[in-house]
């Protein structure tokens, strides 16, 4: 099949389930249906080859060494095709079975969605559906991996597209995480962990980042690390990566800031890329054992505040990042950049020590679930001679392609912005490089316009922007007054006591 049939195929499942399930959870649903049907098209097409091999010897066919993983019979989806009443049971039957079957690789990997819920999924409604799946042979010989991930991506793309307001949650737009696995730089046989790793699309690019250098893909298995709290989408990242054709690989379902995955001699294990597209100012995140964390991931700065954990993630990303190597790159609100209180607190010391490389603004409404403008950081436990006592900051808030219902930044833009950053120079009205003194002079504020303004502002002011530059100005009122209470509370006055 080639790429566009096969995206065509899928599609159709999805639109089999309108009517029945909310859009926002049709990835719950045809992902592991899609995951099933794949698994046993390569079974079956590798217990063909074998059976030719050995002259008919059915017993030597299902030998565990010659099937990628292992489908028991009574889990087969012919079995489960066979099966007309009670149609979710048999699919959560054939799941657990194969989970069970291959504990090291797809223990947990079909999810937990509501196969057996009649009124969300009558049998005829998973009969039509398992029947359309059968149409289509979905082994190797049929579908490379490299275009089943492609439609896969495809997939988690349009999913995003329908579910708008939740898609925040798992898919971060890949031009922009191509920009910054191009700021990353990863090279073969280093360590790269994404601590609110969604769908798993960064740690994929990471993987074409290498392909493009001209480098053997091989040399990053067993590399890549994740890490995400919701079980679906940590089972969406685990298919995402082995229908790409990544064997090795480790994903965590798990709160990332509250119980950390990935420890070593019981410390947080450290990588030398750690990059994240986390929640935006996360409320409930746990800080109350941030004053007494084991892993010291406060050191730096202290607690971040109690309703927003944004500077709670930049702490963890940079102690999860190894000394001298380590390279950091985080999608963040602008917010971050300026509010004051603990943020500021611990901006300070993560300016002081000489920590933030670059500050990139960037345009309105590109992703899912905001439509502020946010901004990438890109840190580093050790800077380059060229970065040191030096901050870059690039405003990119002009750079996007209006979309009817969500920008997008081409790829010429990705371009350009990367290009600013490797260059590390002033560009007019685009680039700045500041450095740490003229900082501390604006209180260690990061706001990027303070910095870097262009001459065209006022004459190429979209409505986003516009828009985008209102709520950021609002959060900044918001802040002020809060601090402005703070200090009047210390001498036991109240805002209403100066009206």
């Amino acid at each position: 099949m080639t790429l566009s049939q096969l995206e065509g195929y899928l599609a159709s499942a999805a639109d089999l389930l309108r009517g029945s399930i909310d859009q926002a959870d049709f990835k719950a649903f045809i992902f592991p249906m899609m995951f099933f049907k794949r698994l046993s098209d390569v079974y079956d097409a590798e217990y063909v080859h074998a059976l030719t091999e050995s002259d008919g010897d059915d017993e030597y066919a299902r030998l565990p060494e010659n099937h990628h993983f292992d489908i028991p019979r009574d889990a087969s989806w012919e079995s489960v095709r066979q099966t007309t009443v009670n149609v979710g049971q048999a699919l959560v039957r054939a799941f657990r079975a194969i989970e069970s079957a291959n504990p090291k690789t797809l223990a947990g990997i079909f999810g937990n969605a509501p196969w057996t819920n009649k009124a969300k999924l009558s049998d005829d409604k998973l009969l039509d559906l398992i029947e359309h799946f059968s149409t289509k042979n979905l082994s190797n010989e049929v579908v490379a991996p490299d275009v089943f991930g492609q439609a896969y991506e495809y997939l988690i793309k349009r999913f995003a597209d329908l579910s708008r307001k939740k898609a925040g949650e798992y898919y971060t737009p890949r031009s922009v995480v191509r920009l910054m696995v191009g700021i990353l730089d990863p090279q073969p046989g280093e360590d790269t962990y994404d601590p609110a790793c969604g769908t798993a699309g960064m740690l994929l690019e990471v993987i074409a980042h290498t392909k493009e250098q001209g480098h053997d893909p091989r040399l990053l298995w067993g590399h890549l690390f994740g890490q995400d709290k919701t079980l679906t989408t940590a089972s969406i990242a685990r298919m995402n990566l082995l229908l790409h054709g990544v064997p090795e690989f480790t994903i965590v379902r798990e709160d990332t800031l509250r119980n950390p995955a990935f420890l070593s001699g019981g410390k947080l294990q450290q990588f030398d890329n750690v990059i994240a597209n986390p929640p935006f100012s996360l409320e409930d995140w746990g800080p109350q054992a941030w004053a007494s964390d084991p892993y010291g991931r406060n050191k730096i700065g202290g607690v971040p505040p109690e309703k927003n954990a944004d500077w709670a993630w930049i702490q963890h990303m940079m102690a999860s990042a190894k000394p001298g190597t380590g390279r950091v790159a985080v999608v963040v609100p602008q917010g971050a950049l300026f509010r004051g209180g603990a943020e500021a607190r611990i901006r300070s010391e993560f300016l002081g020590r000489d920590l933030i490389e670059a500050v990139i603004g960037m345009a309105p409404n590109l992703f899912y679930g905001t439509g502020l403008a946010p901004a990438i950081m890109v840190l580093r436990t050790s800077k380059p001679q060229r970065s040191q006592g030096k901050v870059l900051f690039i405003n990119a808030d002009h750079l996007f392609t209006k979309g009817r219902n969500q920008n997008s930044l081409s790829d010429s833009h990705a371009n350009e912005i990367l290009a600013a950053y490797q260059g590390f120079a002033d560009i007019e009205g685009f680039a700045r490089v500041v450095s740490l003194d003229d900082i501390h002079a604006e209180a260690d504020n990061l706001n990027i316009t303070r910095y870097v303004t262009r001459s065209d502002d006022t004459e190429t002011l979209t409505m986003e922007q516009a828009l985008a530059n209102l709520l950021t100005a609002w959060e900044q009122v918001e802040e002020s007054r809060a601090s402005l209470e703070e200090q009047l509370a210390l001498w036991g006055l109240s805002a209403e006591d100066l009206a």
